[in-house]
């Protein structure tokens, strides 16, 4: 009968348990594989992975240099000129605009970026755009103007 209580693991899978402190004869007796004296034959200790031994740490050896801008720096929100080619030609696109109709939906200034082709002569007011960006927009016949 094939039930819970007579299931067994296939022949040869099981590698028995290694009993250590179990006497000299066994080989895992007196220091149990941990050596003598030291922080590692104690009980309830462990080294951490940066731990060097007691040496001053590499972390703390390096000069302290530089400068990072980033708690400060300014997250532009990217919109593509393609994204505005579905506008109706003179229409004045903010960043208002832009998030009504859900093309940029985070706060924070907006970045104009040259990826695509605009046909539309339009009227835009943002915070930020590339020179490609303008040039296209100028082309097409409309204007870019940077807001603060």
């Amino acid at each position: 009968m094939f039930r819970i209580g007579n299931l067994k693991p296939p022949k040869r899978t099981l590698k028995k348990r290694k009993r250590i402190g179990r006497g000299n004869g066994s080989g895992w007796g007196k220091t149990s594989g941990r050596g003598h004296k030291g922080a590692l034959s104690r009980s309830g200790s462990k080294k951490r992975a940066w731990f060097e031994g007691g040496q001053m740490p590499l972390v703390r050896r390096m000069p302290k240099k530089g400068f990072s801008n980033y708690p400060f720096r300014k997250r532009f929100q990217v919109v593509n000129i393609r994204e505005l080619s579905r506008f109706e030609a003179n229409t004045e696109i903010t960043p208002e605009l832009l998030r009504k109709k859900n093309i940029v939906r985070r706060p924070g200034p907006i970045k104009l970026l040259g990826d695509g082709e605009i046909r539309v002569a339009l009227d835009i007011k943002l915070h930020s755009a590339s020179k490609i960006a303008v040039e296209k927009i100028e082309t097409a016949g409309g204007k870019f103007e940077e807001i603060v």
